[in-house]
């Protein structure tokens, strides 16, 4: 039953077809005393508190959002609940470009009375079934042979990877049996990036902010593929119960933690830390640090405001002790040089906790708006937080900034495990136990932050690239977006500025080489065909001619 503020029932405007009207109008008159559903304005006897538009197909976008801003400026401020076909030939990010305040794919009664409450009462829903994910292009295009291998092999791959994830997930599976598996999926993911490499191209690469399968956010993915192989992975489902900052900062909070309870995949092809840890501690690590940030975040939505940066920089150094402080334990202890040592104390102790990533974005861009009620720039426009697409690009910056940190303090932890052997039985993997493995984890990961801080991050500077992780149905993944970076590139150190140099020398001279090759191939289609080719013409002539006369005088 809906329960509805008001005390006189409250209209809805329903424009549907006649049988799908009728049926709607009857279903929801039946089960809600306090709602009158009117299927003609001239049945209203108020302004309505809620207009609903039902749609058979969504053929015309364009046309649609036309009627849809007439609808809206026309019965303000009554909002717009919009529902759609369970077939759609349009993505998620096309569909909350319709910018409703409801937006439901293919309902069944509970979620639309639902939805109708939260509408009523001031909120925000937006529910689109995976079915929104399938391909859209047409079956009669042909494709060529480069495209074809890419996507069949992305297929393959695929689908091997979540084979090996089930084995992973498996109780009983052994540490040699999951060695092995971590050792495939890694050459899998390998073999990916390679075929991304050779098939793909420029053209495949999405070259901007969070249009991914689920409408902006994942990882950087081929254009015309994701629809294909990735159909089943994502659906958008986002209630707000209202419009305040809190109620956002809630949304995203439960967001978060339903991907973290999800259990972690790494899919980003790069070495994690935080695989190091045992999965409780990963996902120990992961909530506490989630539990400190949102007592940072009502803490800051009821302090000054102009000092943000400031307090958050304080703020954000007492969150990794406290992180650290749960994930170890407050009364654990544990033996060290003969003695039982506090866990969380000597942690404390033996780490630093004040390195930062420099891959980090502003963090403005995600506390503005749930501290000062900001607007979000996506895609050239300024929207209010509430809005879905706002609300999945923030999503983003804190996924990101959860899995940084969390990088952060598992790289302290390791090294903690170094010099505290009994340590390492409680807080990472089996196979970690071993110094040997230990130290070689630790020489792996530190190869490859020096690779990525002195080459790649240059490059990607460069490029104007930053690189997203973020954390989606418990799978970690890449999301390259393009934004300005000019200020870092100036700040850079000498080597690092003589890598970018040599990216942009490479760049100014691959025309000049370019010309050069193709002349050579010219001049050697000349030499092959015009001298060589005539002269081999010319011998061949003359020993047939020498070896006719001998025949005949034979």
């Amino acid at each position: 039953m809906i329960a509805l503020t008001d005390e006189v029932p409250s209209q809805i405007l329903l424009m549907a077809p006649d049988l799908l009207g009728e049926s709607l109008k009857s279903q929801l008159n039946s089960t809600a005393e306090k709602l009158e559903v009117c299927l003609n304005s001239k049945d209203l006897t108020k302004h309505p508190s809620l207009v609903i538009w039902a749609l058979e197909s969504v053929e015309m976008p364009s046309t649609i959002q036309i009627e849809l801003k007439k609808i809206q400026d026309y019965w303000s401020p009554a909002p717009l609940l919009l529902l759609l076909p369970s077939e759609i030939r349009l993505s998620n990010f096309e569909i909350l470009q319709f910018g409703c305040s409801g937006l439901l794919q293919d309902p069944d009664l509970k979620t639309l009375k639902e939805s109708i409450n939260t509408l009523i009462n001031g909120g925000r829903v937006v529910r689109l079934k995976d079915s929104v994910l399938k391909n859209t292009s047409n079956n009669q295009t042909t494709i060529g042979l480069g495209h074809w291998l890419l996507i069949s092999g992305i297929q393959q791959i695929e689908k091997e990877l979540v084979g090996l994830d089930s084995i992973l997930n498996r109780i009983n599976t052994s540490d040699i049996n999951k060695l092995l598996i971590q050792a495939r999926r890694r050459e899998l993911l390998a073999s990916r990036t390679l075929l991304y490499f050779v098939w793909g191209g420029q053209n495949f690469r999405t070259p901007f902010l969070f249009k991914n399968d689920n409408g902006y956010i994942g990882k950087s993915k081929p254009i015309g593929l994701s629809n294909q192989i990735r159909e089943n992975l994502y659906s958008t489902d986002i209630h707000l119960k209202e419009r305040s900052k809190t109620a956002i900062w809630h949304t995203l909070r439960k967001r978060l933690d339903n991907a973290i309870d999800q259990g972690l995949t790494n899919n980003t092809g790069r070495l994690l830390a935080i695989e190091a840890l045992s999965k409780v501690r990963q996902k120990e690590l992961l909530s506490s640090i989630i539990n400190q940030l949102n007592e940072i975040i009502l803490k800051l939505q009821e302090g000054d405001k102009d000092n943000l940066d400031k307090e958050w920089l304080i703020l954000q150094h007492e969150l990794k002790r406290e992180s650290l402080r749960q994930i170890a334990g407050s009364y654990v202890r544990l033996p060290k040089e003969g003695d039982l040592k506090s866990v969380s104390e000597e942690l404390l102790l033996m780490t630093d906790l004040n390195d930062i990533d420099e891959e980090l974005p502003d963090p403005y861009l995600m506390l503005n708006p749930l501290v000062a009620e900001s607007p979000v720039q996506v895609e050239g426009l300024l929207l209010p937080p509430d809005d879905p697409r706002a609300l999945i690009q923030l999503e983003t910056y804190y996924s990101n900034w959860l899995i940084r940190t969390s990088e952060l303090i598992s790289s302290d932890i390791l090294g903690a495990c170094g010099e505290w052997p009994e340590l390492r039985q409680y807080l990472l993997n089996n196979n970690l136990v071993s110094t040997r493995e230990l130290e070689r984890l630790r020489n792996l990961l530190n190869a490859e932050n020096r690779w990525q801080r002195m080459i790649r991050r240059p490059i990607n500077l460069y490029e104007s690239k930053r690189l997203f992780y973020t954390l989606r149905n418990g799978s970690i993944e890449n999301l390259v977006i393009t934004e300005p970076r000019d200020n870092e590139l100036r700040q850079l150190g000498w080597w690092q500025q003589q890598v970018a140099l040599v990216v942009e020398a490479r760049d100014a001279l691959a025309p000049q080489l370019q010309a050069i090759v193709k002349k050579l191939g010219d001049i050697m289609v000349i030499v092959l065909t015009q001298v060589i080719g005539r002269a081999i013409g010319l011998v061949g002539r003359g020993i047939a001619q020498g070896m006719g006369k001998s025949l005949g005088r034979s």
